[in-house]
């Protein structure tokens, strides 16, 4: 594989240009046919059979691993989901902290609704603590550890903004909390997938979540927990069943991890197409996609300064954002914008920073050159 392979072709295509990933992501052709291919074998084995139920045991052991693989974890230490959203959920509603405990979140009013509205909610029963931001949504090391102190039981972070693309510093974050033994949740929707190295260990979080249908180019309905073994007794299940506990001498036993976390989860069909998403990209390499995506994202960054009154957000440095591409144009409504491209079969989505709407475009590694071209055109004819 090298930087200039063209991967249009793997994905289904019908003239339109594609730069919402960040949102959900399009699915390789090869993806969409093991979810049917799966359907298909399920049914003619006899779904309740011990032929089905070994088929379905071989692909979630099989997408456990290629995870685990990809942010260097332990397989049982993956939990399949429905969305980013249900991890959060599982720490925001299931963590059994002091009540005199504390979370500290970061910019309320700048993060994602499924970062931030659980963690209101927890906010009933916990002191939440806002991490100021500046107007990137970025903040010093020294802010955080002002607001720490001996009764913070947990810190809150999104790995990278979905409204700028800035890469927060979640390593050096990580070192800060273990020596003072604070657990942390990382919300990685916008990274995994999107950046080349994403390591539990050296990000050093208890938990994190992420979402199998952005960046992983899976199906919609799949997300992943990433729930340490040694702090999976910190959170008390939201949901229980026979998949995920016994009745043991009067007395309701849950099992280890992930069947513990994972009562009724019966998304199949999206295991299968995930697993095959997963395999797609390791096989290209998540070093050679980072590349890509970034080369995409730099000639629209580029090309959209050279537009007069054209402002772009996030940082200009590479290393230092994801593919996202944040802008707004001279005398032009975002949401006004976004819907005339949209006419034009070009998919961008309109975001917020802070109360600003602003144009978010999203590339990632199947996207081309010519189509980002394309849409700087369009953009300038507007």
């Amino acid at each position: 594989m090298n930087l200039d392979d063209d991967f249009s072709q793997d994905f289904p295509y019908k003239d339109r240009i594609y730069l919402n990933n960040a949102s959900t992501s399009r699915m390789p052709k090869k993806s969409i046919q093991a979810m049917n291919d799966f359907l298909v074998r399920y049914n003619e084995v006899g779904p309740d059979s011990e032929s089905a139920d070994s088929y379905v045991r071989e692909r979630l052991a099989n997408l456990r691993e290629l995870i685990a693989k990809l942010i260097k974890c332990k397989p049982e230490e993956v939990i399949l989901t429905q969305s980013t959203t249900d991890g959060i959920n599982f720490v925001a509603n299931g963590l059994k902290l002091n009540p005199r405990s504390n979370i500290i979140i970061r910019g309320s009013n700048h993060e994602h609704p499924a970062n931030h509205y659980p963690w209101v909610r927890a906010g009933q029963k916990t002191k939440l603590r806002n991490l100021m931001v500046d107007d990137t949504g970025y903040f010093e090391l020294e802010s955080l550890s002002k607001v720490i102190d001996a009764n913070t039981g947990l810190v809150v972070l999104s790995h990278a903004l979905f409204n700028t693309g800035t890469i927060l510093p979640v390593e050096e974050i990580g070192k800060i909390l273990v020596e003072k033994n604070i657990l942390y949740f990382v919300d990685a929707a916008q990274t995994v997938g999107c950046i080349s190295d994403v390591d539990v260990n050296k990000i050093k979080c208890n938990f994190m979540s992420f979402n199998g249908s952005k960046w992983l180019c899976g199906p919609m309905g799949m997300g992943i927990f990433f729930c340490r073994k040694d702090s999976s007794e910190m959170l008390e299940p939201l949901q229980v069943g026979g998949e995920s506990a016994i009745f043991h001498e009067n007395k309701l036993v849950y099992k280890d991890i992930p069947a513990r976390f994972q009562a009724g989860f019966r998304n199949w069909p999206g295991v299968a197409g995930l697993e095959l998403s997963v395999e797609y990209l390791l096989k290209i390499g998540m070093g050679m996609i980072r590349k890509k995506n970034i080369k995409l994202a730099s000639l629209m960054r580029q090309e959209l300064s050279k537009i007069s009154g054209t402002v772009l957000y996030g940082p200009k440095e590479e290393d230092n954002r994801t593919s996202i591409v944040s802008f707004s144009a001279a005398n032009q409504d975002a949401n006004f914008l976004a819907k005339k491209l949209e006419k034009n079969n070009m998919i961008l989505a309109v975001r917020e920073i802070f109360s600003k709407k602003v144009v978010r475009a999203s590339p990632h590694f199947f996207n081309t050159e010519s189509e980002i071209l394309r849409v700087i055109d369009a953009i300038k004819q507007s």
